[in-house]
């Protein structure tokens, strides 16, 4: 089974690159975002335990994060593949899903990385704030998360390339083109 993480700073095209990685091989699609709000929603015991996180203001646990997904990954195995979109972010949550994955005899196949110059990503996210109304999506906000990606979840790029499953894709101003890259890439995995 293919187990492909797609990463990027915000605004990078996480979801689009993923969701073209579904129409064309069939994978299934984790986003950390989405496994959340719906393990809160289902009332599961994963979810109220995050959700008192949640409300407290504290910040999920990697542990938790790490159970939430290896539950959602395991409804998942009769698949041709899982794309991991969002996670992990650092490099200790990387380890965290390497070891997740082996004691399920499984590997990481293929790291994503989605490179796009800043001031395109500014324009992305501020022009998706005016059609979604994000309120994440102003200038000050995407400042702050931009320096968390930065600071935390770049690192990874050296994880990586050391463990040997680093791709690296830069958007050059076409989509459908990069979208064929990625697609080819992950065809020779």
């Amino acid at each position: 089974m293919d187990n492909i993480v797609i990463f990027g700073a915000p605004g990078s095209g996480k979801g689009t690159y993923s969701a073209a990685l579904v129409d064309k091989f069939g994978y299934n699609h984790i986003s950390t975002g989405d496994v959340l709000r719906e393990e809160i929603k289902a009332g599961t015991e994963l979810g109220m335990i995050a959700e008192r996180y949640i409300e407290n203001g504290q910040l999920i646990p990697d542990d938790l994060i790490i159970d939430m997904l290896a539950s959602v990954y395991d409804t998942m195995r009769d698949g041709p593949g899982v794309i991991f979109d969002g996670f992990p972010r650092t490099i200790v949550q990387a380890k965290a899903l390497k070891e997740m994955l082996r004691e399920r005899g499984e590997r990481i196949s293929v790291t994503l990385n989605l490179i796009v110059s800043e001031d395109i990503l500014m324009e992305r996210l501020l022009n998706r704030a005016k059609i979604e109304g994000r309120a994440d999506d102003n200038e000050v906000t995407i400042r702050k998360r931009f320096n968390v990606y930065y600071t935390q979840t770049h690192p990874l790029i050296e994880w990586f390339r050391k463990e040997g499953v680093l791709s690296e894709f830069t958007f050059r101003g076409d989509k459908d083109k990069m979208i064929n890259e990625i697609i080819d890439k992950v065809a020779s995995i």
